[in-house]
């Protein structure tokens, strides 16, 4: 299945329904992809995010690998969905990070790697954008990777059974490919990193892991245009505003 939420013109409300082809059906009915508004494809308590999980991204950033998955937190504050406007803060520069996101099925705690699948709901793209000014001073990345706009979504959740491995990711900005990997790339397995976040943090129906980025991040402007594409899921796509 693929999986989206979506609102419809004058109404406040937001929906649920399963994309079919150029449709969307629910209780509530079918409704042309054309004549709604996609939302964010699932409503987390939190987005957890993984740093420097492609050997590549590590080189090309002068870091070392690290030993376990090294996580942050975005807010939900930052959280936006497809063709909202990615709002640039005052900064010299602040890039693209194209990523793999897991959404989460159920209440999970203590899973092991072994058992990770059986709480996985699906996978969605997801822009990691990062003020690259304030990572290189704060040691927190509050400011860094925390500014409203800095986590988009979408544009739909694919159950693993729409999806063939390795999972195939690629952003573009303006038409330009800049990042072309697959989730075999990562240091830290999807497995790996749910079994060490539930080691010590509940995950909630709906929650999202993002697996880090692979290399080719760099920055943007007012105007552009960026594109993630997951073969299987989609392209989420936004603009960039000053």
């Amino acid at each position: 299945m693929k999986l989206v939420r979506f609102s419809v013109a004058g109404q406040s409300a937001i929906f649920s329904g399963e994309l079919r082809n150029d449709s969307i059906v629910n209780s509530q009915g079918t409704f042309k992809l054309n004549q709604v508004r996609l939302r964010p494809p699932c409503a987390p308590t939190k987005l957890v995010c993984v740093g420097v999980n492609y050997r590549d991204h590590a080189k090309e950033m002068g870091r070392d690998l690290p030993e376990r998955p090294m996580l942050f937190l975005k807010p939900l504050s930052a959280l936006i969905g497809p063709d909202d406007e990615i709002r640039l803060p005052d900064s010299a520069r602040v890039d693209y990070e194209g990523e793999i996101a897991v959404v989460i099925k159920e209440r999970a705690r203590s899973i092991k790697a072994v058992n990770a699948p059986s709480v996985i709901l699906g996978y969605t793209c997801f822009n990691d954008v990062s003020d690259r000014v304030a990572q290189g001073w704060e040691r927190n990345w509050v400011r860094a990777k925390g500014f409203d706009t800095s986590a988009s979504l979408g544009p739909v959740i694919a159950t693993p059974d729409e999806l063939t491995e390795p999972l195939q990711i690629e952003t573009r900005v303006n038409g330009e490919v800049k990042q072309k990997s697959d989730s075999a790339q990562l240091l830290f397995t999807i497995p790996q990193i749910i079994e060490e976040i539930t080691s010590f943090m509940t995950l909630e129906p709906g929650d999202v892991i993002a697996t880090g980025t692979p290399s080719g991040v760099g920055p943007l402007s007012p105007g552009d245009r960026v594109e993630i594409e997951i073969k299987g899921i989609g392209v989420l796509r936004n603009k960039v505003a000053s």
